[in-house]
């Protein structure tokens, strides 16, 4: 099995959208007002956003998107006028993460975490 896409809810397409290619994303798909799919720069996976009446409750939708060069996409996105709630720090999971939040809320998290991500020290065997 191999992660195709990832959808979030949207109130406005017309809004996320550049909100997205901001981030880097390709737009390949837009069937307003209901649909738009993204191509991630790196790998095969897509993303994409759909209309709704109404956005998930409490925390929400997280998404990651790993950044070889963290700091400098995060520098290069400010001057885009991308605003970020956390800018780059070390976690404790062994990552070093940014977050922001898209025009609807969903959680957006930058992150570099090398060899960590599929293979911290306490992996299980």
């Amino acid at each position: 099995m191999n992660l195709n896409q990832v959808t979030v809810p949207s109130l406005d397409l017309e809004r996320s959208i550049p909100f997205y290619e901001k981030l880097g994303l390709k737009l390949i798909v837009k069937s307003l007002p209901h649909y738009a799919r993204f191509e991630c720069p790196d790998g095969k996976s897509t993303f994409s956003i759909h209309l709704t009446d109404e956005l998930p409750k409490g925390e929400g939708i997280y998404v990651y998107f790993e950044c070889e060069d963290l700091d400098q996409k995060v520098e290069d996105l400010i001057k885009l006028g991308i605003e970020f709630y956390m800018k780059p720090k070390n976690q404790p999971w062994l990552w070093r993460e940014a977050r922001l939040k898209d025009v609807d809320g969903n959680l957006i998290i930058l992150y570099y975490a090398g060899d960590n991500r599929l293979n911290p020290p306490w992996k299980i065997n």
